[in-house]
Parts: C-alpha cells; sequence; structure tokens
C-alpha cells in the first residue's frame, strides 16, 4: 500500500511542485484545497482532493481520521494580509490546529513538515555573516513575525513529529512573484530599490519540494534553512534573465526613500479600499535588507539536501517555462 501524504495550500505555486514530487515518489497524494480555488493545473496528477476547515479542529481530526494519513506536508498560509491579526490566525493559529489535530485522530501521522520562511529569522544587517539555525531570530516583517509564531506552537504540540523548513526566495515555472520583476526585463526595463550592496539567497521550486519530501523520513525536531547554497549579489538575478530575454535593457535605481513614500501611499489606498497590500513600508524593509544568506550546512547533514539547481539553471528553466506557456 502507497505511504499517503496531505499536502496543504496544493492549489498554489509550491504546492504544485509539492505535489509532483510526491508522485514522483510513489506516494498517495490527497491535496487540501479551498472549494474557491482554481485546479484546472493539477488535472494532470492522479490525485485526490479535501477542503480542510482550519478554524474546526473537530472537522480536521475526523478528516484525518476518515482519510488516515502517513504524512502531511503544510505548505498553505497567506504571504499579504490586511492586518497582523489575520497572518497570525492563518499562518500560526491554523498551523497549531492542524498539528493538534494531527496527534489527537490517533492514526499515526509519522511526520509533520511545516513549510515556513526564512523570513521567520529575518536579515542580517552585516553583509560578512550567514543566518543559521543558531541565528537568533528578528523577523522584519508580520508575515515572518507569523511563521515564527507558527513554529514556536508547533513545538508546543506534545507527540508530534514534525520538522520545519525555512526557505528563501523561491522561484520557477508558475511562480508570480519573481515573475513581475522577469517581465519587466522582458520589456527592457531593470529597476532596483536603491544602490547599497546586497547579499541575496535563492531557491528553485524543485529543490524545495524535493527537500520536504525527504523531510518526511529524515531530520529531527528542529527548523532547517534552506536556500541552493551560494551568495548572490542584487544584479545576479538580473544579470542571468538577461541573457535569456534581452541582452540589453536600461537599468535604473530608485531612491529608498522615493519607494518608502509610494509604500506608505499604497497602504492607506489599500485599506480604504479593505484590500492587503501588495507593498507596504515592512515589505520594503524586506526587500532593501543587507544579507539574506543562509547555511544549509544542517539540512545537508541531517537530511542530505543537496540542491541541483544554482541561479543560472534554474533562471534558465523558470524563463523558457514562462516562454513556452505563454507568459512571457
Amino acid at each position: 500500500m502507497k505511504e499517503k501524504v496531505l499536502i496543504t495550500g496544493a492549489s498554489g505555486f509550491v504546492g504544485y511542485h509539492l505535489i509532483k514530487e510526491a508522485l514522483r515518489n510513489d506516494m498517495e497524494v490527497v491535496a487540501a484545497v479551498r472549494k474557491s480555488s482554481n485546479i484546472k493545473h493539477l488535472s494532470e496528477f492522479d490525485i485526490q482532493y479535501t477542503d480542510l476547515a482550519y478554524n474546526d479542529p473537530d472537522a480536521l481530526i475526523k478528516d484525518i481520521q476518515e482519510k488516515k494519513y502517513t504524512f502531511i506536508i503544510h505548505a498553505a498560509g497567506v504571504t499579504r494580509a490586511r492586518t497582523i491579526e489575520e497572518y497570525n490566525t492563518i499562518n500560526a493559529e491554523y498551523t497549531l490546529n492542524l498539528a493538534k489535530a494531527a496527534v489527537e485522530a490517533g492514526v499515526d501521522v509519522k511526520k509533520f513538515v511545516l513549510v515556513s520562511s526564512l523570513a521567520a529569522i529575518g536579515p542580517l544587517n552585516n553583509i560578512d555573516g550567514v543566518i543559521n539555525e543558531e541565528t537568533t531570530p528578528n523577523p522584519v516583517t508580520a508575515y515572518g513575525a507569523s511563521k515564527l509564531l507558527a513554529e514556536q506552537k508547533l513545538k508546543t504540540v506534545t507527540g508530534l513529529n514534525y520538522t520545519i523548513l525555512r526557505p528563501t526566495a523561491v522561484y520557477g515555472p508558475r511562480d508570480t512573484g519573481i515573475f513581475i520583476f522577469f517581465k519587466q526585463l522582458s520589456k527592457r526595463i531593470e529597476g532596483y530599490i536603491g544602490r547599497a550592496e546586497q547579499r541575496l539567497s535563492f531557491i528553485y521550486v524543485t529543490d524545495l519540494a524535493s527537500a520536504c519530501i525527504s523531510a518526511l523520513k529524515s531530520g529531527g525536531l528542529q527548523a532547517y534553512n534552506l536556500s541552493d547554497g551560494k551568495s548572490y549579489t542584487k544584479y545576479d538575478l538580473g544579470t542571468e534573465a538577461r541573457k535569456i530575454l534581452t541582452g540589453k535593457t536600461f537599468k535604473f535605481h530608485i531612491p529608498v526613500n522615493f519607494m518608502r513614500l509610494i509604500a506608505t501611499i499604497a497602504e492607506k489606498v489599500s485599506n480604504l479600499k479593505g484590500e492587503a497590500p501588495i507593498l507596504n513600508r515592512e515589505k520594503l524593509n524586506e526587500l532593501t535588507a543587507v544579507n539574506w544568506i543562509c547555511s544549509i550546512g544542517a539540512a545537508s547533514k541531517d537530511m542530505g539536501f543537496a540542491p541541483q539547481y544554482d541561479l543560472n539553471k534554474g533562471v534558465k528553466e523558470t524563463i523558457n517555462w514562462y516562454k513556452q506557456n505563454n507568459w512571457l
């Protein structure tokens, strides 16, 4: 009998690749998606579906008892919210509810993997430092703080066998975040915020998905930072993309203070509309942070994590997918 894995956030960018990797490892997949979610892109997969009520502990227990999951990969969450309370409820409280249900259901869920974020630790102010698992958390956004809170709550669940994964900036086919930068590059526009030196890290989504599946059967009761193991400047992503897209662009730098003004206006407009802003002052702090480099030594040692994609290889594959699927 195949091992059954529940994947939450399955309709999203990372969720799609988690499903693909789980099936590649001969697992039976149950995808947790909302009734309102667009799941046409999942039709290629032979999977089952469930709609979890994260705010209803009893319903979560019933679902787990009925479907008898071997593993749970919890990738659901929000990266944009209207309030701190909304971030904390969805990213932290719902994580706690699902984790407790995994224990209370009494069906021997062997491992609970939480897809957190390096934002839970936050960036370093020192250009020469490296973030590791011992770095004191100092998130610079409400999103990062909510992911840290989720980790803290997870650690309180007695009897839960869990592993926390903290990926840095994730990119790859189907991503809509970094895609915006690629789309501007395709129009020969290459903009950067400020001129300050930065050290950035990335992880290709296939490497993240592989780490999640590996964590189901390895790793301990701790959190692991994930990246491709390399250090990049603020310009390297654009340099790799230009090789494939345009060759030459109009490169310019937007003053940080001007962007802070734009972010402030965006916040006020979004508040009036009752929407979550795409850009706010917190997000600007994240985008302009000095150092996002992290060590992957612990993940390599405990889980055999060995990234297959650096920025050159990953960007090439990503942009080719965007072109083939008429995104670019």
